[in-house]
């Protein structure tokens, strides 16, 4: 077990659970003022959230996973 990739990798993943409270707030905002000038750029940066919380989901399970099994050692012939 490798702690400092187990720390990392719950530190990755609440992150992305902060951003997956945060992005349909900003995206549900956005599409609320659909006449204000601002829509676009407040989608756009609600999705790049959205998004964000994805990646940092998939890779804190990923780091995570690497650190509580450690890597898979390759058998030499």
């Amino acid at each position: 077990m490798n702690k400092e990739n187990v720390q990392k990798g719950f530190k990755k993943i609440f992150w992305g659970i902060g951003f997956c409270f945060i992005a349909p707030v900003v995206i549900m905002q956005a599409f609320k003022n659909e006449g204000h000038p601002m829509y676009w750029p407040v989608l756009v940066v609600g999705i790049v959230l959205l998004l964000l919380a994805i990646g940092l989901g998939f890779l804190g399970i990923s780091t995570l996973v690497s650190g509580l099994l450690g890597n898979k050692k390759k058998k030499q012939d």
